[in-house]
């Protein structure tokens, strides 16, 4: 009975990492096929051809978006850490009225799906003059980054023994050391996973780049992927699809394997006392 649960337990295993996988592998070996091999159902790829990828690289204006969406994206994670990690410090340290309240309304704003404060969004970032810029992306970005790591970092923070602090402040010293001294070693785990997530949110969003932005020049790589076109108006290059859609993909697969047991210690961290 036994062998009979583990084996159904690894056929599972097996079941869900073919669902997850095959998409991205598909996408690889598309990316290598040029010509009329685009058309043929090969989960192996017969021949090897770097033309795509290529083709991504040296034309168009790929490259530059491509280094848009590492700068938004990064720029979105730094700000949105430094302003959560000193918000999760008051809602979690300091008592104040309304405390509950207030991290409970920055939790709202990220049940509004973006069409719904696209309007709004847009008239503030023309009054503000930085429409057209990396600006009103990293601007944008921070209404579904910044109440997540609000919300886990606060959490993470509630956790740690208040005697820490206590030393600290016996020991003279101010909110921002505390902050950046004693807390933030001890939140590593949680930094990093709030970070990455608030990275792959930024890296893969859609709809604000492509309202935002206007200059060909300036858009973010999924916008970009969305607009690759083929030498006719109904031709399709799925092959320089596949290839951007590679390119832009490894560099989360790579993060994810780098950060991956700091991702899980943050994942689980507070689900035990002790």
């Amino acid at each position: 009975m036994k062998l009979i649960k583990n084996l159904l337990f690894y056929v599972l295993v097996l079941v869900i990492a073919v669902i997850a996988i095959f998409p991205f592998y598909y996408a690889i070996v598309t990316s290598f096929k040029s010509g009329t091999a685009l058309f043929e159902v090969d989960y192996w790829p017969k021949v090897i051809s770097l033309a795509n990828y290529i083709s991504v690289l040296t034309t168009g204006n790929f490259p530059r978006n491509f280094l848009n969406s590492v700068i938004v994206s990064t720029a979105v994670v730094a700000i949105s850490l430094l302003l959560a990690i000193t918000a999760a410090f008051a809602l979690a340290r300091v008592r104040f009225r309304g405390r509950s309240l207030l991290l409970l309304t920055i939790l709202s704003v990220s049940m509004f799906p973006q069409i719904a404060v696209l309007a709004g969004l847009f008239e503030m970032i023309r009054g503000m003059g930085i429409y057209n810029s990396l600006l009103s992306l990293v601007f944008s970005y921070m209404i579904f980054t910044l109440p997540f790591t609000v919300w886990v970092l606060t959490t993470f923070m509630r956790d740690l023994p208040i005697e820490i602090e206590e030393a600290a402040i016996v020991d003279g010293a101010k909110p921002w050391t505390i902050v950046t001294k004693v807390f933030m070693p001890l939140m590593w785990p949680a930094l990093v996973t709030t970070g990455l997530l608030a990275f792959i949110a930024a890296w893969n969003e859609f709809l604000f780049a492509l309202t935002f932005i206007s200059n060909d020049v300036q858009r973010t790589v999924p916008v970009a992927i969305a607009l690759i076109s083929g030498a006719s108006e109904f031709e399709v290059p799925w092959g320089n699809i596949m290839a951007a859609s590679v390119i832009v993909t490894v560099p989360l697969v790579v993060l994810v394997l780098i950060f991956q047991r700091k991702i899980i210690s943050g994942l689980t961290a507070g689900g035990v006392k002790g």
